[in-house]
């Protein structure tokens, strides 16, 4: 097991090198190839009103002019021990870790991710607690009770829930349960963990229930089908025949091998998550970082967006990393593939 968890984390971070060139190309390296002059990217950082010589100098204080690989040096340099930017009338410091510096806030962009992070990690790890609870739990149960009634009921509403974008679920859900029955909070009012857990937990609740209906009904489909595949492997048979309680044979053999492809895209649906979550924040009024970065795209703070879609792969990397390493211990098999 301990060779098949450095063989991941060597090549996640390989990976995490590798996602760190495609995000500087993408906004530096693409554009050059494309025709864009270091005047026309500095652009982005100045003013309309801007005179060619303030683009011009702009371009040399942003190292533009430089070879494209000082450039991502720099930029990955800065990254780890902090960098400054030179304003003209005084330095701007950015402190490690530098994702960036925004020129229209005039603040680095590191601090505003963290202040937004809480909002969407609540927000994705509540409602991922619940959907694979009760998606897994309702797909366990339809296959141990195949074409019953319950099994039928529950695969209805499980289309249906998938059905149902979240920006319709959403807008429903809150004009329902808070405005005209005032049962959960309304958009926008979203309050710390630590000023109030329990404040916290009663704006959360229908954000919550609404993205867990969205993704428990797809994990309560693909647990239907892969236990039903399971439960007629030869092994399940032999320990229902050693005389093995029926609780321990689904629970510890059916259900464990199950869950593999149940953690693959368990790993895809909280990154995806993590990083579209957007929708959900603009439906309740959050200021999370799906919705700053929308901002961003919104004003072309390109440091913003840059600095966005570094972390937002970056998370990909590492949840799956930890869903790779989490194969290990369902399956021991896999640990010598």
């Amino acid at each position: 097991m301990i060779t098949y968890i450095i063989r991941r984390v060597i090549a996640a971070v390989a990976l995490l090198f590798v996602v760190s060139v495609i995000t500087f190309s993408i906004f530096y390296l693409v554009p050059r190839l494309a025709g864009a002059s270091a005047e026309s990217l500095a652009t982005r950082y100045v003013g309309r009103a801007a005179t060619a010589d303030t683009v011009k100098l702009t371009a040399e204080r942003l190292g533009f002019n430089d070879p494209i690989y000082i450039q991502y040096a720099n930029w990955a340099k800065g990254i780890v021990v902090g960098d400054e930017f030179d304003m003209g009338s005084q330095m701007a410091e950015c402190p490690a870790p530098c994702l960036g510096y925004s020129f229209l806030t005039r603040q680095a962009v590191f601090p505003e991710l963290l202040d937004r992070a809480p909002v969407t990690f609540s927000l994705a790890i509540g409602a991922a607690v619940i959907w694979v609870i009760f998606g897994v739990s309702v797909g366990v149960l339809s296959a141990l009770r195949r074409r019953s009634f319950f099994d039928r009921a529950a695969m209805t509403v499980a289309l249906a829930g998938v059905s149902m974008p979240i920006f319709w679920t959403g807008l429903m859900a809150l004009s329902i349960f808070s405005y005209k029955l005032d049962i959960t909070a309304p958009g926008g009012s979203y309050t710390p963990f630590l000023d109030n857990p329990l404040s916290w937990a009663y704006s959360l609740l229908l954000p919550w229930t609404t993205l867990a209906l969205l993704f428990s009904a797809q994990y309560a489909r693909l647990t239907r089908a892969g236990m039903l595949e399971t439960m007629g492997e030869d092994y399940i048979r032999t320990a229902r025949a050693k005389g093995l309680q029926e609780r321990r044979v689904v629970v510890k053999h059916g259900l464990r091998g199950a869950l593999t492809p149940i953690l693959t895209i368990f790993g895809l649906d909280f990154g995806l998550l993590i990083g579209g979550a957007i929708l959900t924040e603009t439906i309740f009024g959050w200021g999370g970082v799906g919705k700053w970065i929308y901002d961003a795209v919104v004003n072309n703070d390109y440091q913003v967006i840059q600095s966005g879609v570094l972390v937002l792969a970056v998370i990909f990397v590492l949840v799956n990393l930890a869903v790779d390493v989490s194969y290990a211990f369902l399956n021991p098999r896999i640990r010598y593939s």
